[in-house]
């Protein structure tokens, strides 16, 4: 009989590896949730990059539908890499807000000089506050709002024309 209590441990072990195993097998890590979408965005507000009283990240002008608010960062690759579509957009006259997660200005304006700059404006989030506020795991990471606040998509990763064209089309779709 004690030899029988002895193996209980090591069963209750096994069990427990197969059902992690099992959803493991289901679950996609790269898989992001987007707990925020759907969700009035953040009143959070940053100063400009270039100075002056902090703006609402989720500003935006008169008639406007829908705003993308991009967080990156001078240091990351797949910012860089995004960059060329934004500029896309920004060309297509779409509004987007820039978010400078977790960066110095210098290397921010440096960046922006050097790549172009999509933005209509460019704010500072030094210490990644409005990062944590939006549910950003980490640059880029792109967020549709629509007139009323509501975050309406997010796409975390390099932003390309294909994405871009999701958003806004998701964005547009829940628009009506």
């Amino acid at each position: 009989m004690r030899r029988w209590l002895a193996l209980v441990p090591v069963l209750v072990l096994a069990a427990l590896a197969l059902l992690f195993g099992l959803y493991g097998l289901r679950h996609d890590p790269h898989v992001i949730p987007d707990a925020r979408v759907g969700q009035p965005a953040p009143a959070v507000a940053l100063a400009p990059l270039e100075g002056g009283a902090p703006v609402p990240v989720n500003a935006r002008r008169p008639g406007e539908r829908v705003r993308l608010i991009n967080f990156f960062a001078s240091w990351c690759v797949p910012c860089v890499q995004e960059n060329a579509a934004l500029m896309a957009l920004k060309a297509e006259g779409a509004p987007i807000t820039g978010v400078a997660y977790k960066d110095k200005p210098a290397a921010t304006r440096a960046f922006l000089a050097r790549l172009g700059n999509p933005f209509d404006a460019v704010l500072n989030d030094p210490d990644g506050a409005a990062g944590v506020e939006y549910g950003v795991s980490g640059v880029p990471e792109t967020f549709a709002v629509d007139a009323s606040g509501k975050i309406l998509a997010k796409h975390s990763g390099e932003l390309t024309p294909e994405i871009a064209d999701r958003l806004l089309a998701s964005a547009a779709r829940t628009d009506r």
